[in-house]
């Protein structure tokens, strides 16, 4: 039986959706309304909503608006590890080692004085806000010396760069996730190699650059057979990286080479060593990843 427009106009009403006010969609001016920024409308003194909405802009990416919420939250605390912390790794993103590397230190000395869990990450860091430092004045150095050089090292750049926007692409719906991070890490690695290749060859015509690249061993961390940032010294007459021997002490009081009795009390920070690892990474960037 057909129905009338009086009939089909009762039906529609009775099939419309009710919605209570916490249901109904967002307006379009609150769609815009940036991360967190309901939270920090209602409490604009606390800095941990800051460096909370900063850490999920690095997930994003949103690198400007993540520096700006860092330095909210130092403004209002100074002692503010994490956002010290968050400013280091966007201020990398963004191609500023010098100021990252100033933030990096900075959460790392705030890490030491409250005994914080995050100083492995802290000294990772700082690591490589050194390593990229380096990477900024080798690049102009190469630059110098071969403007072909420099301008296939820049091609190779740009091609990391598309390649790891195509890898965020694919996983823009997944969040950050283990497979993003390891797609990312191989892109990565894959263009540091082509580099090092490519240099290599231009090297042959340059027998002054074919010295083979060595850290020198009282460098090395005995533990993590990595380049020491904040070498302390044991009782023993040993040393280790701050952040290495204090995580095996947590496992077991001993020292890791002689099987003594160790604490914490017993380290001492060993200056000599610590200016001259600084002193080789100045000028060996690549030591980072030796």
């Amino acid at each position: 039986m057909a129905t009338t427009r009086a009939q089909r106009c009762c039906m529609a009403k009775r099939k419309a959706p009710s919605f209570s006010r916490s249901q109904l969609p967002l307006s379009r001016d609150k769609a815009k309304q940036p991360i967190g920024h309901t939270s920090i409308q209602q409490d604009s003194r606390n800095p941990k909503l800051f460096t909370n909405r900063a850490m999920t802009r690095i997930k994003l990416q949103s690198w400007e608006s993540c520096i700006d919420d860092c330095l909210h939250s130092i403004e209002l605390d100074r002692n503010n590890m994490k956002g010290y912390y968050y400013l280091a790794q966007a201020q990398l993103a963004l191609n500023h080692p010098n100021e990252a590397l100033e933030s990096a230190q900075t959460a790392y000395q705030q890490c030491l004085e409250t005994e914080s869990s995050s100083i492995r990450n802290a000294s990772q860091l700082v690591l490589q806000a050194k390593k990229e430092k380096w990477e900024a004045k080798e690049r102009e150095r190469i630059r110098k010396r071969s403007e072909l050089l420099a301008e296939l090292e820049h091609g190779l750049q740009r091609m990391k760069e598309f390649e790891l926007g195509n890898v965020d692409f694919r996983h823009k719906d997944r969040g950050d996730s283990t497979e993003l991070r390891e797609e990312r890490h191989e892109v990565e690695d894959i263009s540091r190699q082509k580099i090092e290749e490519l240099r290599s060859i231009f090297a042959l015509a340059d027998p002054q650059n074919l010295a083979l690249r060595q850290v020198p061993s009282h460098l090395i961390d005995n533990i993590s057979f990595n380049i020491m940032h904040d070498p302390v010294l044991t009782k023993t007459g040993h040393s280790y990286d701050r952040c290495t021997i204090l995580e095996h002490l947590k496992r077991s009081p001993t020292d890791p080479l002689t099987r003594e009795t160790l604490t914490v009390g017993d380290l001492r920070p060993n200056l000599a060593l610590k200016q001259a690892c600084a002193e080789f990474l100045e000028g060996n960037g690549w030591a980072v990843d030796y």
